[in-house]
């Protein structure tokens, strides 16, 4: 169970750099071909596995342009465990990523044989970040039905906002990034746990880094950009 709390951590890390740059979208290159890899790292600093995106598809109808993102997680190994497509919106000034998105691919890929139910609310980002901003929350609840017998697991990132800048350096090269908090609260069975986690967004690209923290504010994983080309 603890390794599916921490697995949703990570989808939430890779849920919002798959955004897109157009006329309306300032963080994200929304070209068709551009593609992102990204690096897990757990708590000692070791790799974990790694994530593989690329922009497959980008139209605009009217206001709103519209991605899809095809995207395959390797482990640690590299031999790819998961992989599946989805997609996210800009329009105006905000990107809204669909609230599926924040579910761990591994937890769809176990229960993929199951009857779903998912609900939630989009995530939002929107192209006017300043140091101090609040930010809306998004949640995700999934109910799974097996013999009669119902699961069900909700995600909600609350308290969110704009913490800071700040230049960060990895394998990809050095960004100038803004930096968003927020507690993401986790409710499994009989799991009810919170993670703070930051996130760093660079305009251009989307996110850089990802790190969550145990409620004592401990390191307990990462993510990195290690590669990107558009």
């Amino acid at each position: 169970m603890k390794k599916s709390i921490l697995s949703i951590l990570v989808s939430l890390s890779f849920s919002l750099p798959l955004l897109s740059q157009s006329n309306c979208s300032k963080y994200y290159p929304m070209i068709e071909g551009a593609t992102f890899q990204y690096t897990n790292y757990g708590k000692k600093g070791k790799v974990d596995g790694t994530a593989t995106y690329k922009v497959s598809k980008v139209s605009t109808v009217g206001e709103n342009t519209s991605a899809t993102m095809a995207m395959a997680l390797n482990d640690k190994k590299g031999k790819q465990i998961y992989k599946t497509d989805y997609s996210f919106t800009c329009t105006g000034n905000m990107v809204t990523v669909d609230y599926k998105s924040l579910l761990p691919s591994s937890m769809l890929e176990q229960y993929k044989d199951m009857e779903m139910d998912i609900s939630g609310t989009d995530l939002e980002l929107p192209n006017n970040l300043s140091v101090g901003q609040q930010l809306s929350n998004a949640n995700v609840s999934m109910k799974i039905s097996m013999s009669g017998i119902s699961m069900n697991t909700t995600v909600d990132l609350t308290n969110r906002k704009v913490e800071k800048k700040e230049s960060v350096t990895t394998a990809a090269g050095t960004f100038d990034c803004f930096v968003i908090y927020s507690d993401n609260n986790v409710k499994a069975v009989m799991v009810k746990q919170t993670f703070p986690s930051r996130v760093w967004f660079a305009e251009g690209v989307g996110m850089i880094k990802q790190e969550s923290y145990n409620k004592n504010g401990k390191l307990i994983g990462s993510t990195q950009l290690t590669a990107f080309s558009k």
